[in-house]
């Protein structure tokens, strides 16, 4: 059965029982404690912890999941890939245990013909929590399983929390017997490879208090309302279907692996080392793919260098399989082929996607090169000072600044005789790794830090948010709240979150900036300074009282400035309309990915290889400025997901969307985008759009800034300004303002080439003449001089004198200069002198106490006063003889 019929029969079973199909969320998750959605009841939470009602009381889903906690370990083993899908059914409040595991034994064991996957009932095993008698009478009545196939495990196994204080409760797993060529008999608890895990049933009827990890911590009672997540690993099932040994031999996976087995000239299955490295390929290939369908962009941060990584490993694991050629233009239009059965978007959207991934995998074969010959200089100065090993500094260095594995720098540097200091690479990595983990806790502890808000929104519900339809609005204060936790009253001066029972204030999202405004009442004026959504359904203000008090419980005026409404709305349309104008004219690969607005102030981020030219920028600021001319009517219609899809409408990466959505139309079908946002009425109120700036913001990516309304008026009025202070200083008309400006460059350009050519026939003249004043000191030339023009001055004169003393006899010069105030010392020697055992680099060293460095043969240091210049040239000679000696 292939993996996208399992796919399709599990979601037809829960439909058929009542539970409402839930699309896939993009793997990019608003939770700030996560990167990407990595389980299955993650687009769930807020309705399982209780932030939000649920809009069903059943529902089912198959959810695409990223998890590269443990990247290293994918492709060692075969249970674990950083990209699966986690086949979900969910209760909420609804049915409990006895229909939750009725249905997964019902599903699991029914024959093929009938609906179900047919598995054998015989070969299951179940395991429940040492508490659970409740889940064990049930399996034994529901689907008559003996005692010794329902195994008993502890709080590790089989309790289930977020790890944080909230719902909680045990979960009960299903295991299937692939028999005894894969293990010893015995069940889960003895092994695990034999007896696969393929659907975990978690029973959330606890509320957890305080406590660390997995246990440990105290239950504080029952929930009022028990809820059912179940996770059926989609890959896991299709393993078991389809008879293979693992998850990178399912229908899904295996072509991707052949592919990159048949680039490489190897055979999978013949080598330990090249199947792992096989492996990496095949899930890597697919997991990059579908980051990169869901809005992910390659980067140095966050989820853009999770990508970046995931698409690097799959590449070298290519390299280091004998393969030196692109290899994703072969890779990963399979990977699309396979995955476009349940995922259409991968082949609507796959130009973009290609031209990210085959630009990264390019910088990266550029990033191999830069780093080979950082190591090889760094391999070449170990060796050069007598040393065997490379410092784990240059090793972290490479990893670290040029993306180059470790792995690589230790075989490159073994092939040249030189170990690693793998323990000073694993403290730096250690100490990275550590930091990373202390922004993570700090993004765990911000989900903390919402209880006392979740309180609030437990005790009066939702906010009426009034955004869309007024400006102004009567409220009352629901809750003060400080760094510490609720606040009883605000003073003036002090700065405070107020949450209101009522906001016409637009909370930051969708790239829009918040509203500004104030509360006013009848003891109290107050700044409203920003506006955010914390937790779905409620909206919160960071205010400054400016006069009087604000306590809970009082009544307020709140206010939005309608002058930033209306700068907000200008904007946040531009937007839509930049957009649709640089869609226009590049074509549809060029997609927003990211923006944000302000009044008079936008930008938009869009995958490009390549800067845009002055012709491109004009012409898609003229198509923008069109459109604003030809005053197109902005609708907003209400549809659901599916019906807006089916229109054409834009979703946004990294957006989160209802069962109902909100599409922004502009002249109807040219820009047509899901969107929470406000806008104008008609594209004209916007104003005019001026284009500011183009620029990469990273690999692939390219970002637009522009400003909109008055504030474009201003910029224009500025760039006119500076044109007729040019063209009056110039006295030309301005027209020819760019001929005029080409023509002093050029005639600069020749100044300097003729500057250069007079300093160099000056050093020359200079170098013929010192070149004579040589002392010899134990059979070498000495020469030292000073030289005016700080360090590259001094440079050019060593090496010209250098070139001018005989080269069959060994030459040391020294020339003295200043650089930034202080005193500089270039040293340069001929071959003869290296041969001779002198290096330039010693010798600088020498003569400043340890400050500098270089090559052999030319080499600086610095660090002394200017004064002490002709005193340290003066031991030059005594040094080279000493050494001589």
């Amino acid at each position: 059965m292939r993996t996208a019929d399992i796919r399709t029969r599990f979601l037809d079973f829960f439909a058929a029982r009542g539970h409402t199909v839930v699309p896939s969320a993009p793997l990019p998750t608003p939770d700030p404690t996560l990167l990407f959605v990595n389980a299955g009841m993650v687009p769930f939470k807020p309705y399982l912890t209780g932030e939000s009602p649920a809009p069903w009381q059943r529902a089912t889903s198959v959810q695409k999941c990223v998890r590269t906690l443990d990247i290293e370990e994918v492709g060692r083993t075969t249970r674990h890939g950083s990209f699966f899908q986690m086949n979900g059914n969910f209760s909420f409040g609804d049915y409990f245990k006895e229909e939750a595991i009725g249905l997964a034994w019902e599903l699991s064991t029914a024959p093929v013909a009938d609906g179900g996957y047919g598995l054998d009932p015989a070969r299951i095993w179940v395991t429940v929590h040492h508490s659970d008698g409740e889940a064990r009478g049930i399996w034994r009545r529901v689907a008559g399983l003996p005692d010794e196939r329902i195994v008993a495990r502890g709080d590790e196994d089989n309790f289930w929390s977020m790890g944080v204080p909230g719902p909680c409760g045990p979960c009960s797993e299903l295991y299937y017997d692939r028999g005894p060529a894969l293990g010893p008999e015995g069940g889960p608890a003895v092994d695990e490879d034999r007896y696969m895990e393929f659907w975990n049933l978690v029973f959330m009827q606890y509320e957890r208090g305080e406590g660390p990890g997995k246990s440990g911590y105290p239950i504080l009672g029952e929930l009022p309302r028990r809820n059912i997540d179940t996770g059926m690993g989609l890959e896991r099932m299709a393993t078991l279907l389809q008879g293979v040994d693992n998850l990178y031999e399912t229908d899904e996976t295996r072509p991707v692996l052949d592919r990159a087995a048949e680039l490489a000239g190897v055979r999978y299955g013949a080598d330990a080392e090249a199947d792992v490295r096989l492996r990496v390929v095949a899930d890597h290939v697919r997991t990059a793919l579908m980051l990169l369908a869901d809005g992910t962009a390659p980067g140095n941060e966050g989820r853009g260098y999770v990508l970046r990584r995931v698409l690097r490993r799959a590449v070298r694991s290519m390299r280091q399989l004998g393969h030196q050629d692109r290899a994703l233009p072969e890779l990963l239009p399979v990977a699309r082929d396979l995955m476009a059965v349940s995922y259409p978007e991968v082949a609507e959207g796959f130009a973009r996607i290609a031209d990210q991934a085959y630009g990264e995998e390019d910088a990266f074969r550029d990033t191999l090169k830069q780093g080979t010959t950082v190591l090889d200089t760094a391999v070449a100065e170990v060796k050069a000072a007598g040393g065997r090993s490379l410092p784990g500094r240059q090793a972290f260095l490479l990893h670290d600044t040029y993306g180059f594995p470790i792995d690589l720098t230790l075989e490159m540097a073994a092939e040249q005789g030189v170990e690693v200091d793998r323990e000073g690479f694993t403290a730096l990595m250690n100490a990275q790794r550590e930091r990373a983990r202390a922004d993570a806790r700090a993004r765990k502890s911000g989900a903390a830090d919402t209880a006392a808000l979740r309180a609030v929104l437990t005790e009066h519900g939702p906010t009426d948010w009034r955004a869309w339809e007024a400006l102004e609005s009567d409220a009352r204060v629901l809750a003060l709240l400080g760094p510490a936790g609720p606040v009883p009253v605000a003073r003036t001066g002090d700065v405070v979150t107020a949450v209101l029972d009522r906001t016409p204030f637009y909370a930051e999202s969708g790239g829009q900036d918040s509203d500004a405004g104030r509360l006013s009442g009848a003891s109290v004026e107050a700044d409203v300074l920003d506006v955010q959504r914390p937790l779905p359904g409620l909206v919160v203000h960071q205010v400054r009282v400016t006069a009087g008090e604000l306590a809970p419980g009082g009544a307020v005026r709140a206010a939005v400035d309608p002058e930033w409404r209306l700068g907000a709305r200008q904007a946040h349309s531009g937007t839509h309309v930049l957009h649709a104008a640089l869609r226009q004219v590049l074509g549809p690969t060029a997609l927003q990915s990211g923006s944000y607005n302000r009044p008079g102030y936008l930008r938009l981020d869009f995958p490009w290889r390549g800067a845009l030219g002055p012709a491109v920028r004009g012409d898609v600021e003229e198509a923008a400025n069109r459109a604003l001319r030809r005053d197109l009517p902005v609708d907003v219609r209400w549809m659901t997901l599916p019906e807006a899809k089916e229109l054409g409408a834009l979703a946004l990466f990294d957006e989160t969307y209802g069962e109902r959505v909100r599409v922004v139309e502009i002249g109807g079908a040219w820009s047509r985008e899901l969107c929470g946002g406000t806008h104008v009425e008609r594209s004209a109120q916007i104003g005019v759009l001026s284009l500011t700036s183009e620029s990469s913001v990273g690999a692939g990516m390219r970002r637009l800034e522009a400003a909109v309304g008055i504030e474009a008026f201003d910029h224009l009025a500025r760039e006119r300004d500076l044109v007729g202070r040019i063209a009056e200083q110039l006295q030309a008309p301005r027209a020819e303002l760019p001929e005029r400006i080409a023509a002093l460059l050029d005639r600069m350009k020749a100044t300097e080439r003729e500057n250069q050519r007079l300093r160099d026939e000056a050093t020359a003249a200079r170098a013929a003449g010192l070149a004579g004043t040589a002392v010899d000191a134990a059979g070498t030339a000495v020469v030292t001089a000073t030289a005016d023009g700080g360090a590259d001055a001094a440079r050019s004169l060593a090496v010209a004198v250098r070139d001018r003393l005989p080269a069959n006899r060994p030459a040391v010069v020294a020339v003295g200069g200043t650089a930034g105030g202080g005193g500089i010392v270039v040293v340069a020697v001929n071959r003869a002198a290296r041969d001779a055992g002198r290096s330039a680099s010693d010798l600088v060293k020498r003569l400043l106490d340890g400050r500098g460095g270089g090559s052999p043969d030319l080499a600086q240091g610095g660090g002394l006063p200017a004064r002490r210049i002709t005193e340290v040239l003066a031991d030059l000679p005594g040094l080279v003889a000493a050494a001589a000696g």
